[in-house]
């Protein structure tokens, strides 16, 4: 599934006006991956004042550079992007992390990854230039945000996914500065990237591996599993098609435990916002399925 990783935030000064024919969008073939590093770099080009044909001068040829800000084209080598970034001052490291990602999602082999690096190894390992801001906030939500992937993701890919984020983050962090919540911002990246990588049944994201690891099954009998899960398999199908907001309160309060303050940090939102979707998801769930009563489970 492709998702569009453009975050809301404040109304921004116009673009520079440049010479000669407009950059085409991004195609519409660019996977989630290939998206996540290619949205910020065409954003701060945008941004730059800068032409292509000024840009080609010291990174690619103007025809090339222009396919390679839309995606179009073979799948760039790190040599080149390595230029661009040093010409648009993009950080270094999470691009470097995001164009690997994406070139192995692409298939491209480690020795090719490798090969494209040469002489610009540092990069990957180089984080000096980290914001301790961006530092510090990672920092305090790393812990929720490892807890809401790992209701749509398996394995790894639900820390595969927060990294991402975390790197996103940073090549966009002046303008998450300039965003009215940084947190909301934050949070808006990482649902995009974690929708990216989840499974889907009927357009909605399938929760159902959650169903071993819930609070609904840790305190059960063995006896009883096989019916609770069965309950919960229902509950995870119903909480799917619920709104993205009250999804995102639903998976956070009842599938990870937090309270109502907890999930209010980390959306971005205010209590008062969390508890209304709270509100109106159990109503939702209520007219969908027959639940048995709620006991046990977090508390206001």
């Amino acid at each position: 599934m492709t998702t569009s990783f453009n975050t809301p935030g404040p109304a921004s000064e116009p673009a520079p006006v440049r010479p000669g024919r407009k950059l085409g969008p991004i195609a519409d073939t660019v996977g989630s991956s290939h998206r996540a590093w290619l949205e910020p770099t065409r954003e701060r080009y945008l941004a730059s004042g800068r032409t292509l044909s000024d840009l080609s001068l010291k990174v690619l040829a103007k025809s090339k550079l222009s396919e390679l800000l839309r995606g179009v084209g073979h799948y760039p080598r790190w040599e080149v992007i390595h230029r661009l970034a040093g010409e648009l001052d993009l950080p270094g490291w999470p691009l470097y992390r995001l164009w690997k990602q994406a070139a192995m999602d692409t298939g491209k082999s480690r020795d090719w990854v490798d090969r494209s690096t040469e002489g610009t190894t540092a990069v990957a390992t180089a984080r000096s230039d980290q914001p301790l801001e961006h530092w510090a906030l990672c920092q305090t939500i790393a812990d929720g945000y490892l807890a809401y992937a790992s209701v749509f993701l398996t394995d790894d890919t639900h820390k595969t996914a927060v990294d991402d984020t975390f790197a996103i983050l940073w090549l966009c962090f002046d303008e998450a500065l300039a965003s009215p919540d940084i947190r909301r911002y934050a949070w808006n990246i990482l649902r995009a990237t974690v929708k990216a990588k989840a499974n889907y049944r009927d357009e909605r994201p399938v929760l159902a591996e959650a169903a071993f690891d819930t609070l609904a099954l840790r305190d059960v009998s063995q006896q009883d599993q096989p019916t609770r899960l069965a309950e919960s398999l229902e509950l995870f199908t119903a909480i799917s098609k619920l709104p993205e907001a009250q999804l995102d309160v639903m998976v956070l309060r009842h599938l990870c435990g937090f309270q109502p303050k907890q999930v209010s940090d980390l959306l971005g939102i205010p209590l008062a916002a969390v508890r209304s979707d709270e509100r109106h998801a159990n109503r939702f769930l209520d007219d969908t399925i027959e639940l048995p009563p709620r006991t046990g489970g977090p508390t206001p």
